[in-house]
């Protein structure tokens, strides 16, 4: 792989759709549209326009980069389902991001990375231990938090990580999941299935 790949960042996670295009170590394209529902429909146009945009096509690119999370279930399937696609269509590592690495590369030194959640909880993870989901008022009693309001920096994040990354890694990129799904099983008696 070359020592300045192009790559392809994006990412989900929360009420957005990011992407940024990166070549020769600079992010040449980013954009990021907030947008509560519809990313599964947006990504993959997105995609496409960044990379007209950036004079660039699918198979100039060396890796994609892809926010691994933590944050909106869905959100996070979608964008890690897509790199998972597009890494073996196009033959190319895919490489995932933790929002927790992601944020560590823009948080001011002595800052806590930290992702906002619903309910005044944010997802946190401690130098030593697995990322928990905290009340903000607890989180803040640990030290000054970094929360991002701006996907573009995360996503410009997440495509340098993914740049320094991708010839180390061979493992496909999987979800981030800190908190149990909302959704609980049907407590309902399965049907019973009959035998043609």
């Amino acid at each position: 792989m070359r020592s300045d790949p192009t790559i392809l960042a994006f990412d989900t996670s929360a009420a957005h759709c990011a992407a940024a295009l990166l070549q020769n170590d600079k992010i040449v394209v980013s954009r990021a549209e907030a947008m509560s529902r519809g990313q599964a429909e947006r990504l993959m146009p997105l995609l496409e326009e960044l990379l007209k945009e950036g004079d660039c096509s699918w198979q100039d690119l060396d890796a994609i980069g892809v926010g691994i999370g933590p944050g909106n279930f869905t959100g996070i399937r979608i964008s890690v389902s897509a790199a998972r696609g597009l890494s073996l269509g196009l033959d190319i590592p895919a490489v995932g991001v933790s929002g927790f690495d992601a944020l560590a590369q823009l948080a001011p030194k002595n800052h806590l990375p930290a992702i906002s959640a619903p309910r005044d909880q944010v997802y946190l993870k401690p130098d030593v231990g697995e990322a928990r989901l905290i009340s903000r008022q607890h989180a803040e009693s640990l030290g000054p938090l970094y929360l991002c309001d701006q996907p573009v920096q995360q996503v410009c994040a997440i495509a340098r990580l993914a740049s320094h990354r991708c010839a180390a890694t061979n493992v496909p990129p999987a979800p981030l999941y800190v908190r149990p799904a909302d959704a609980a099983p049907s407590r309902d008696i399965p049907p019973v299935l009959l035998d043609e």
